[in-house]
């Protein structure tokens, strides 16, 4: 983006209609709507969220903080109470759209992105798999026969946005398709978690409540087969499928990767459809708009308003839910619930006389390892026995080494880990602090490593006489494959 960018922006969208009080104002905010889109944004305000947690609850506001994420609220309905703490409202109900935007992710890369061609997704699964099963292997061997080793599940999930963010600041130093594996990466990730999270931590089951769940399921499945695209009556279904999974046993944001899967995923008509359609609404509009009188108001010019509402009708029809709706939900996730869920979890309180017994303890280290090391031994190693093997091949301009950079990134756990941490250590408190503190470092550590690392790789590859390929892959859009 250039400097000029914001004025050819408006130049271009401004007609003879526009004030230049106007002109001024959209210029002034081109910046804040920019800022709000920047995926930095979230990121820092992540990241802020995090350190502000830390501050409050080594304040003097601290009891404030607890007594507010402990505090039940809830609801009443003819005769009927629903309660929780105001963390488990975030945890289970705000975190369900994010699971729900993850969801749309995987069923968007399985049905036309990276998922979908297998040549290039057996090497990622292959890493998801390693990334996944060292941490979990490392962290029992030094948990085992312990209370802490019910957290095993802790250390196998990436962040996907600090991740992907560490990889944004390297800017065109790293080729564009290394994004994509990793995104890809985090998406397999993420899935393993949630069946991690279904499977193993559940305390028990209600069978009856998970019967309605499925014939809920059931239906909105239907309702994409017979061609339902409103959005309404997936809301009323996602609401009533929270309900009963969280009644179930099972952990209530399942419901949202569940919901996510029956999202229609095809438009309600066809290109050439929506094209035919949208010419025919525009030489209307050029009748109307020659017809009517020069003086006349806008606002009075109620049959081109009606063209141009059938216009945006036509495009909706045009575009598939799944689209539009991941697109409605992911900004103010990652804007507000995202932030949310880490100022209420990631309050650690940092007792400098516990902190040697804190990182002595063997949940510390089984996390800590598990995520630097495990996901780095695991993403590199069944990569590469993936492709001795010739399970499909590495995307163009993707290395070995950059694959060590990715694994390193795959250490940044948190979202996912605390979320997985607080399931699993509920009801321990000490083990809970721990888990948490080791999270942080581990993720901090594993940020920073990959970021060296992979600046040196990029910084190598152009000293070596390999300018020009690299600068290809870097400028190559159809690298995004």
């Amino acid at each position: 983006m250039t400097h000029t960018e914001p004025f050819d922006t408006m130049r271009n969208n401004n007609d003879s209609l526009s004030s230049p009080l106007q002109k001024g104002f959209d210029y002034l905010t081109y910046p804040f709507r920019e800022f709000i889109r920047d995926q930095k944004t979230s990121n820092a305000l992540l990241v802020l969220a995090t350190f502000m947690a830390i501050f409050i609850a080594n304040s003097p506001w601290s009891d404030i903080y607890h007594t507010v994420s402990n505090n039940v609220s809830g609801f009443y309905l003819n005769g009927w109470t629903f309660e929780m703490t105001n963390q488990l409202w975030v945890n289970d109900g705000l975190m369900t759209l994010f699971f729900y935007v993850i969801g749309l992710e995987i069923k968007r890369e399985l049905l036309a992105g990276e998922l979908k061609s297998f040549r290039f997704t057996l090497p990622i699964l292959a890493a998801a798999i390693g990334g996944m099963l060292l941490p979990a292997l490392i962290y029992y061997g030094i948990n085992a026969g312990t209370i802490a080793e019910h957290g095993w599940g802790i250390p196998m999930a990436t962040d996907t946005a600090f991740a992907v963010g560490v990889l944004a600041l390297l800017g065109k130093r790293i080729p564009i398709v290394v994004t994509t594996f990793l995104t890809a990466l985090a998406i397999f990730d993420d899935l393993g978690a949630v069946v991690v999270i279904a499977v193993f931590y559940v305390d028990h089951l209600h069978m009856d409540y998970l019967y309605q769940a499925a014939a809920i399921f059931t239906i909105m499945m239907a309702m994409n087969r017979i061609g339902v695209r409103h959005p309404l009556p997936y809301l009323v279904g996602g609401i009533l499928l929270w309900f009963a999974i969280h009644a179930s046993g099972v952990h209530s944001t399942i419901a949202g990767i569940l919901g996510a899967m029956t999202v229609p995923a095809k438009p309600k008509h066809e290109a050439e459809w929506f094209i035919e359609k949208v010419r025919h609404l525009v030489k209307k509009f050029e009748y109307l708009e020659k017809e009517s009188q020069d003086d006349q108001h806008i606002l009075s010019k109620d049959n081109e308003h009606e063209v141009i509402e059938d216009i945006e009708r036509v495009a909706e029809t045009a575009t598939t839910p799944l689209q539009r709706w991941e697109h409605a939900v992911r900004r103010p996730i990652a804007l507000f619930i995202l932030p949310v869920f880490a100022l209420t979890n990631a309050g650690i309180p940092v007792n400098f006389d516990m902190l040697p017994s804190t990182i002595n303890s063997s949940e510390f280290w089984g996390i800590f390892l598990g995520l630097v090391v495990g996901k780095t031994l695991g993403i590199t190693s069944f990569t590469w026995l993936a492709l001795r093997l010739g399970l499909g091949e590495l995307p163009r301009c993707v290395t070995m080494r950059h694959v060590i950079g990715i694994g390193l990134l795959g250490g940044m756990g948190f979202t996912m880990s605390i979320f997985i941490a607080g399931i699993g250590f509920i009801d321990h408190l000490d083990a809970l602090i721990n888990t948490k503190t080791a999270i942080l470092t581990a993720s901090m550590f594993a940020g920073f490593s990959g970021f060296l690392w992979l600046w040196y790789v990029s910084y190598s590859e152009q000293k070596n006489a390999e300018l020009n390929n690299i600068n290809n892959c870097l400028d190559d859009k159809k690298t995004h494959t």
